[in-house]
């Protein structure tokens, strides 16, 4: 396992007290209080706990208290693009969206392929101390798919997984030695599966909608015919191989094969894939903030997620925020940039959409947004067993919130759920025992 624990001080003990905890990691649903030390770690977990003097009490009365919650696939666009995101924003949009934990992608400018860019980032999050922000390092220099990156250097800084995500690694001889590779420092090789000699220049699912729209389409064989090489090379080698932001139902269904035979891959699900398909985007009149790589596919495909989810063959869910400047998405539907925010509305969909549809229950929902990515990463995260690092976010499962992107924490706004009307928020992220409230942006 990772240790995370250097990332973020302590400021003192902690009492949560009077909530329904809910940690599926020990298989607790009950009304405990959780006591955190000095040290910043999970001292015990006990009915009405006692504390004297000096102990900050949050009162927890009508909430579910969880572990911190873990969104391992987020773009913070620090170091390069700073006009779309920083760490400081993005680590303020993750406290408000219940997110204790965010994974950043190595799709920067420059890119981090090297020390100097994760140490950047590190030192970065450190002074906000916002969230614990753990960098992933590219699999190959520059994203260029051509040399591997310098694996063991960017491991000693503290990346936590490799990816070239925005990109796929196509050269199949390199993806088999970043395999092998990152066997060496038990780190998974996370992959953007996409074929693009398939994908050209689509802009959506190739299906019926495109063909009305008249847009270049995606075929989701672009997925398959990439997470079926790869599962091959991961078998072959034995690495650790994990899929993001799956969209196609045969991609789940070569993962499920997989997993029976052996294979250590695991994969990841977004809430926007799991909620809409190509026909939102044709209703939306091609909307610019419906473009997303990989694009949305048919409710065939929509319902293969959702039963993969609910099976255990997709280990978590991610949000894959994704923030581009408001200009950028004023283009046409072709012309601009893949991707969406989603660090302020994942819960609360999850939550209305699933928990409250009666799709997923409440302890599951947690569950893939806790144990399960810290689990597929190997992280120390995502449990409030005693010694564990003493994140916590308290969530409020009758608030009513509408999704208002002027009021985004993000610097940017790119969502399909605006004006959306949802039940169910986060309230309160506790970092180290130390709660983190960040109030909602006034209207602008």
């Amino acid at each position: 396992m990772s240790s995370v624990s250097s990332v973020i001080r302590a400021s003192g003990a902690l009492l949560v007290r009077g909530g329904r905890v809910v940690d599926p990691s020990q298989g607790i649903d009950d009304e405990v209080d959780v006591l955190i030390g000095d040290d910043g770690r999970v001292e015990r977990l006990s009915g009405s706990i006692q504390v004297g003097e000096g102990v900050e009490v949050l009162d927890a009365a009508g909430l579910v208290v969880c572990p911190g919650l873990l969104d391992l696939h987020v773009h913070l666009r620090e170091p390069g693009q700073e006009y779309k995101e920083t760490i400081e924003s993005g680590s303020r949009a993750a406290a408000a969206g219940g997110f204790t934990t965010v994974a950043c992608m190595a799709n920067t400018v420059p890119v981090n392929d090297c020390r100097s860019v994760t140490e950047h980032i590190v030192r970065a999050a450190q002074r906000c101390g916002l969230a614990r922000v753990l960098p992933v390092g590219a699999i190959s220099k520059g994203l260029r798919g051509e040399e591997l990156a310098e694996m063991g250097d960017l491991v000693s800084a503290g990346v936590v997984a490799f990816s070239d995500d925005g990109r796929p690694v196509e050269h199949a001889e390199l993806m088999r030695r970043a395999l092998l590779y990152a066997r060496h420092f038990g780190l998974p090789v996370v992959q953007h599966a996409q074929d693009m000699t398939v994908t050209g220049d689509g802009a959506m699912h190739e299906g019926p909608s495109s063909t009305r729209l008249g847009v270049p389409g995606v075929p989701r064989l672009a997925e398959d015919l990439m997470v079926a090489r790869d599962l091959l090379l991961a078998e072959e080698t034995g690495g650790r191989y994990h899929v993001q932001h799956l969209s196609s139902g045969r991609s789940v269904e070569l993962i499920r094969e997989a997993k029976a035979r052996g294979v250590a891959v695991t994969c990841e699900v977004t809430p926007h894939h799991l909620l809409l398909t190509d026909r939102d985007v044709e209703e939306s009149g091609l909307d610019p903030n419906f473009k997303m790589n990989p694009p949305l596919r048919e409710s065939a495909d929509r319902d293969a997620l959702l039963a993969g989810l609910l099976d255990g063959t997709i280990d978590f869910i991610a949000s894959d925020h994704a923030p581009h400047h408001v200009d950028e998405k004023l283009l046409d539907f072709v012309a601009s940039p893949f991707g969406i925010v989603g660090l302020e509305t994942t819960v609360s969909l999850l939550l209305d959409r699933l928990v409250h549809a009666g799709k997923i229950e409440l302890g599951e929902m947690i569950r893939l947004l806790t144990s399960a990515p810290a689990k597929a990463f190997g992280l120390e995260l995502g449990s409030l067993r005693p010694g564990a690092p003493g994140d916590v976010t308290l969530l409020d499962l009758e608030r009513e919130v509408t999704v208002d992107p002027a009021r985004f924490q993000s610097k940017s706004r790119n969502t399909p759920f605006a004006g959306w009307r949802l039940r169910g928020a986060p309230v309160v992220t506790v970092l180290a025992g130390r709660p983190i409230r960040v109030e909602p942006r006034p209207e602008r």
